[in-house]
């Protein structure tokens, strides 16, 4: 786990997110520095680490400038587990029966999913032969034959040189011969009947008082172990047999029991959980009732979990002391002093994102490894349409989009979706009915301010805010 995080030096991971997110090089730094000391903290004395809290941040922006994509970025290039969630879910009327811990309890699903699958990647030859070995049985059944009376001599000593090839050698060779043709892809198209194991787990419902999460988890994996798997029967091709029955083989090799272990000290030391939206559980701070108590019932409700404490899960107790906690909000109407005190103590580094720019629009058109104009043209790709877009074109695009922002509503980058949406929606329906394979498609500045003219000159715009 150490090794990973010593190759992310903050510099690194820095670069790496440059790939993907414009801008906003502050709230880079800091993200890479807090993710940075959870290696330095875990390479300290043992008798300090404990000590150690991690740099929780609070990102203060506008929608759409990138907070969910810094969080959720650094967390693939560290290879981390990576929940998000929306304070304000736990606040709306009649929601019913999810509390904050549950975020934690999702974060240890998540990475229970990242451990096994790397486990499963670990045992896959093996499990590549077990499968191949149930296609074999399935094809050509092993036989156990047994070789035709050997000759003797007349004192009675068998004669070895005389034996005839027996029933098991000759079925051998041919399962060989079919196990290449199996590896090969060859018998990809045959059809084979195998029996896939399932778990005939009930329903389970509780009548009379209620149940929290983890009971109810743990009462059905209870049920689904008490009762016996069935085989079931089905007829697939070999190609879908190795699909299916990789996943199968793969699970019976690796131990659950360790996978559990891994994932929830994984979870403890790298996981990240984004809480987005956490200016709209600040109260005014005026003291009252109403709408104030509830959202301060939130913040108290967070702040044990943000502070560090246990949680029950299905898989074991996980201590959130270590987990990286990034909260968020556009603070348009509350401030962060609103927050209760302690939960403002709990998020010491506060970044401010910066407004995105025409400029900044039109590097985000054109720089990311995932920049919409690539998307566009991978997909039209797929459809044997070549798409081209001019560099003033995409100026272009970026300057309609900041217009519109500025005018209307700001909602940061998701409104380039809406720009392009509106500018190929017409090459997306007419491929591959109207304009065939081997087209080729030019966006001009022409084009452009063409198809977009509307968006500019009308100021009600409300139908095509996202």
């Amino acid at each position: 786990m150490t090794e990973h995080l010593n190759r992310l030096t903050p510099r690194q991971i820095v670069f790496e997110l440059d790939q993907y997110i414009i801008g906003q090089h502050e709230a880079k730094r800091n993200v890479a520095i807090a993710h940075r000391n959870r290696w330095r903290r875990m390479n300290s004395p043992e008798e300090i680490q404990k000590e150690i809290i991690p740099n929780n941040i609070l990102m203060i922006g506008a929608t759409g400038v990138g907070k969910t994509e810094i969080a959720r970025r650094l967390a693939k290039i560290a290879d981390a587990p990576f929940i998000k969630v929306e304070a304000s879910k736990f606040t709306e009327v009649g929601y019913v029966g999810r509390d904050v811990e549950s975020m934690v309890r999702d974060l240890v699903e998540q990475a229970v999913g990242m451990v096994r699958t790397q486990k499963k990647e670990g045992v896959k030859m093996k499990a590549e032969q077990a499968v191949e070995d149930i296609i074999l049985d399935a094809l050509i059944p092993p036989v156990h034959g047994s070789p035709a009376v050997k000759p003797k001599f007349d004192n009675g000593v068998e004669y070895d040189n005389a034996m005839p090839e027996d029933d098991t050698e000759l079925n051998q060779r041919t399962r060989e011969r079919f196990r290449e043709k199996i590896r090969n892809g060859e018998l990809d198209n045959r059809k084979i009947e195998i029996e896939i194991q399932a778990s005939q787990v009930p329903n389970v419902g509780m009548i009379g008082g209620s149940i929290d999460d983890v009971s109810m988890m743990n009462i059905q994996e209870m049920i689904g172990n008490m009762v016996p798997r069935r085989g079931k029967k089905r007829k697939v091709t070999v190609g879908e047999a190795k699909k299916i029955l990789l996943d199968e083989e793969a699970s019976k090799l690796i131990d659950m029991d360790e996978v559990k272990i891994e994932a929830i000290r994984k979870a403890e030391n790298l996981g990240i959980i984004f809480i987005d939206e956490i200016d709209k559980v600040a109260s005014s701070r005026s003291g009252g009732s109403g709408p104030d108590v509830s959202r301060e019932g939130v913040q108290r409700d967070l702040l044990p979990i943000v502070e560090g404490s246990a949680v029950n899960t299905k898989h074991g107790v996980i201590n959130t002391d270590h987990i990286l906690f990034i909260a968020a909000g556009a603070f348009h109407v509350a401030k962060p002093s609103d927050l209760i005190p302690e939960l403002q103590g709990r998020f010491p580094i506060r970044v401010e994102l910066n407004s995105l720019t025409e400029n900044d629009f039109y590097q985000i058109l054109k720089a990311p490894k995932n920049a919409l104009t690539k998307q566009y043209e991978a997909m039209l790709d797929s459809e044997g349409v070549e798409l081209q877009f001019q560099d003033d074109a995409i100026r272009e695009m970026a300057k309609i989009a900041f217009e519109v922002n500025s005018e209307v509503e700001n909602i940061g980058a998701r409104r380039l979706q809406t720009v392009m949406s509106l500018l190929l929606n017409d090459f997306m329906f007419d491929v591959p009915d109207v304009i065939g394979a081997n087209a080729h498609i030019v966006v001009t500045a022409e084009l452009v301010r063409e198809k977009l003219a509307h968006l500019v000159k009308n100021r009600d715009l409300s139908q095509y805010i996202l």
